[in-house]
C-alpha cells in the first residue's frame, strides 16, 4: 500500500516539473520520462500482482524509447538550428 503512494507522488511531482518548466527542453524531456518510469513502475506491480503476463510491460518500454528517441531528435535539430534549447526562443513560425 504504501508503494503505490509513493509511485502516486512521483508521478504527480513529475507533472508537477513538467508544468512548471518553462525555460530548457531538456529539462521537460527529462520530467516526462521521470513520469514515463513512474507508470512503468506502477503498471508492473499491477501485471505482477494479479497475475498477468509482464509483456504488455515490454511493449510499454519500446513506445517509451520511441518516444525519448523522438524527444531526442527535436533537441537535436532544435539546437542545430537556433543554438540552445531554450523553451522561449521557439517559435511556430520558424519550423
Amino acid at each position: 500500500m504504501f508503494i503505490e503512494f509513493i509511485l502516486l507522488f512521483n508521478l504527480f511531482s513529475g507533472m508537477a516539473v513538467f508544468c512548471s518548466t518553462r525555460k530548457h527542453l531538456l529539462l521537460s524531456l527529462l520530467s516526462l520520462e521521470y513520469m514515463v518510469l513512474s507508470i512503468f513502475f506502477s503498471l508492473f506491480l499491477v501485471m505482477y500482482n494479479f497475475g498477468f503476463e509482464l509483456y504488455f510491460t515490454l511493449m510499454f518500454l519500446v513506445f517509451t524509447v520511441c518516444e525519448g528517441a523522438l524527444g531526442l531528435s527535436v533537441l537535436v535539430g532544435m539546437v542545430r538550428s537556433q543554438g540552445n534549447d531554450y523553451l522561449l526562443s521557439m517559435s511556430l513560425l520558424s519550423w
